[in-house]
């Protein structure tokens, strides 16, 4: 198996691996790397959860040079503003391993902090399409400067209606640029984008992965006793997602957990996008144990490492339930996945999990079982660190060198790592 010094991966980046604990390239890395480090447009079918984020990020980290103000080198479109979120955290330690600065911009944010972020100078500008095109359309920010672009999940993105602002942006940048595109599918409006805006892209199509199923478990319960399984389980398990039916019951369940002594944040329609970004961002970085959130709220959220899924409500729709389960058990990491039954459901939850293609015996909880699961191990990510405050004089934005800076919101930082496993 090829390692990340065979891709061409600089040693410095190697070194930012070594420290987030990432050892063996995954496929579609392996495949895509070489040819997006030496600079060839790069179309890849590859879906969530396979490491596409490190196939473009390393690429485009190593070749960019540094920006100006208003003036990133670098571009990543994403659908939503959770994704970018999470991309900003999954690139941070390697673009600061290059003193290259990484900065997420998308709506439900002030205008303000992201104008001012540009304002200092972004290497990276990670963006959901039509938040962007509001700040080109204010001056805030040019894209004549963009020496790679990538356009990521552009499957999902033409779902929404996106492509026609991906266009549009892609046309404001260079025509000498490099161009690295992911989808989980190349056909159809995605195919179109494709011949539209790359050059001679080499097509990376990896066969559908043989992927580690989550392990299915439903335990009965009586409804007075699914918190305390709650966190007897995360103890188990680690990084813990808790699925609820509602946003009152969800801030609840998270407030209850607190007072159990169990470190737990809520994320729901009814917090604003600054809240739900501070909870997601405590989840990932293992301030939180458990993130309890709703089933709309959860949409568009994929963080690596998670290692348990409990549904506390049932879903109404088995669409749903494979959702949620969806949320562990990704990029080649194991999981589980616990479906808890109270009084009166099992005849439902025999039905549900049926239909989610979950079926199996509901037993009684044995935290033994989940004690002898092989989940993967939460490897705590390193803060970002913070830009320091400028002082006053002509000269005095970057103290004589460019230090390490963090903008934005406090849910930019890396990802979840799975630490490697002894053999």
């Amino acid at each position: 198996m090829p390692t990340f010094a065979d891709l061409g991966v600089p040693s410095d980046l190697l070194a930012a691996l070594e420290r987030a604990g990432v050892t063996d390239p995954f496929p579609i890395q392996t495949a895509a790397l070489p040819d997006a480090l030496a600079g060839r447009d790069v179309c890849g079918r590859a879906p969530t959860g396979s490491g596409k984020t490190l196939a473009y990020g390393l690429a485009a980290i190593a070749r960019i040079g540094s920006s100006g103000p208003r003036r990133p080198t670098a571009l990543v479109l994403v659908p939503t503003r959770e994704l970018a979120a999470q991309v900003t955290r999954a690139l941070m330690p390697y673009a600061q391993a290059r003193r290259r600065w990484v900065t997420s911009f998308y709506g439900g944010m002030p205008f303000g902090p992201q104008l001012k972020a540009l304002a200092r100078g972004v290497d990276i500008a990670v963006a959901c399409p039509g938040r962007l095109r509001d700040l080109v359309e204010r001056g805030a920010i040019d894209l004549s400067g963009i020496e790679v672009a990538v356009v990521d999940e552009a499957d999902r993105m033409a779902d929404l209606g996106f492509l026609g602002e991906v266009q549009w942006l892609l046309d404001q940048c260079p025509q000498r640029r490099q161009v690295l595109l992911f989808s989980a599918t190349l056909d159809g409006a995605v195919d179109d984008l494709v011949k539209g805006y790359q050059t001679n892209p080499v097509r990376h199509e990896l066969p559908e992965e043989k992927t580690v199923p989550a392990t299915q478990l439903a335990w009965r319960t009586a409804r007075h006793g699914k918190l305390a399984l709650v966190a007897e389980a995360a103890k188990v398990c680690g990084p813990t997602i808790v699925f609820c039916r509602t946003r009152l019951g969800a801030e609840g369940v998270a407030e209850r957990l607190v007072e159990r002594g169990t470190n737990a944040v809520a994320i729901h329609g009814d917090k604003n996008q600054a809240a739900r970004a501070r909870a997601l961002a405590d989840f990932s970085y293992g301030r939180a144990q458990v993130l309890v959130a709703t089933d709309v709220a959860a949409r568009g959220i994929h963080v690596d490492g998670v290692a348990c899924v409990i549904h506390l409500d049932l879903p109404d729709d088995p669409k749903d339930h494979v959702h949620r389960s969806g949320r562990t058990a990704r990029a080649g990491s194991s999981g589980v996945v616990i479906t808890l039954v109270a009084p009166g459901e099992e005849r439902r939850v025999k039905r549900l999990l049926y239909a989610a293609n979950a079926a199996g015996p509901i037993t009684n909880p044995d935290m033994h079982v989940l004690e002898a699961l092989d989940l993967p191990v939460f490897v705590p990510p390193p803060e970002p660190e913070r830009r320091p405050r400028p002082q006053s004089g002509r000269n005095s934005r970057n103290g004589g060198g460019r230090p390490h800076r963090y903008d934005g919101p406090r849910q930019s930082g890396p990802r979840l790592n799975r630490a490697p496993r002894a053999s």
